[in-house]
């Protein structure tokens, strides 16, 4: 794939106001770095397709591709190409911040409306769930006119929980999805992962598959800070005197941790584990997921 330089700033993305033309300037760059890469015939290009294989028959090749790529594919019939996806985004207030212009939030809104347009573009149905300290809404699976737009509006809302409860949310996620899908769930996870696991596990074992993204804020990642200040815990009101110098090691290390940890049980579980800074190209972001599936 062609470098992160050659996709859009973040920073000027978000600069758009409206939710839709973000995410189809996002789409607009993803196809021309396709077309631009060197990698011809990885699952995002061809995700209605598959390899032609022997006994297959030969009237069902696409020559349009094979002249592209030099390798010959067939269409996929419906029941081959057609799953059910569910955006599960964290609304937590947490997912308010950011060290710019932008917020994670407005990262995450825009990152899954993209995967919206990619999924609904090729026949798939797209549903949302969004949760804070509790389930807050749940929009099944469909692929029907409005159904994007219905998204959309919920994604462009700000945060409004006061705290987080990814086992709550999850948990409300395992009582309303009872059929195999396709489950994308976006969240900083900051926050104890003692009955994540539980519940992770419990999506895996009902057939679902399972991608996780975790967006975090640069200076969450790096602790850029070099003045003490004062830090407000933005879901508890919670204020602390910080000397950055003094903390910026034990801070890293902690993060560390949590992200192995993280990354520990989405192994265990067989989820697939992305991890994005927020000032990371969006078309890059959607093409690392969609390969892997």
């Amino acid at each position: 794939m062609p470098a992160a330089a050659d996709y859009i700033d973040p920073a000027a993305l978000m600069r758009v106001k409206s939710l839709e033309m973000r995410a189809r300037m996002v789409m607009e760059g993803f196809w021309r770095g396709i077309h631009r890469s060197p990698y011809h015939g990885f699952s995002v290009e061809f995700s209605e397709y598959r390899q032609y294989t022997k006994g297959d028959d030969p009237r069902f090749i696409d020559w349009k591709v094979m002249a592209r790529t030099d390798r010959a594919y067939i269409k996929k019939f419906e029941d081959e190409t057609n799953l059910r996806a569910n955006l599960i985004i964290d609304r937590s207030k947490s997912m308010a911040y950011g060290s710019g212009d932008y917020t994670k939030s407005d990262y995450v809104a825009t990152f899954a409306t993209t995967l919206g347009f990619f999924l609904m573009g090729q026949g798939d149905a797209v549903g949302l769930t969004t949760f804070d300290e509790k389930l807050d809404l749940y929009i099944p699976a469909r692929n029907r006119p409005g159904q994007l737009r219905r998204l959309m509006v919920e994604l462009e809302k700000a945060p409004g929980g006061t705290g987080t409860d990814l086992a709550a949310g999850l948990r409300g996620v395992n009582e309303r999805v009872r059929k195999r899908s396709l489950l994308v769930m976006f969240s900083d996870f900051l926050a104890p992962l003692d009955e994540v696991e539980k519940e992770i596990a419990l999506m895996a074992a009902a057939g679902h598959d399972l991608s996780i993204i975790q967006c975090l804020d640069p200076a969450e990642r790096e602790f850029p800070f070099d003045k003490a200040v004062h830090f407000e815990d933005s879901e508890t009101g919670r204020e602390l005197y910080v000397n950055p110098a003094a903390a910026r090691k034990d801070y890293l290390q902690r993060l560390q941790t949590h992200l192995d940890g993280i990354r520990k049980i989405c192994t265990k579980v067989g989820a697939r584990y992305h991890l994005f800074s927020t000032d990371y190209p969006l078309e890059l972001a959607l093409s690392e997921l969609v390969q892997r599936h």
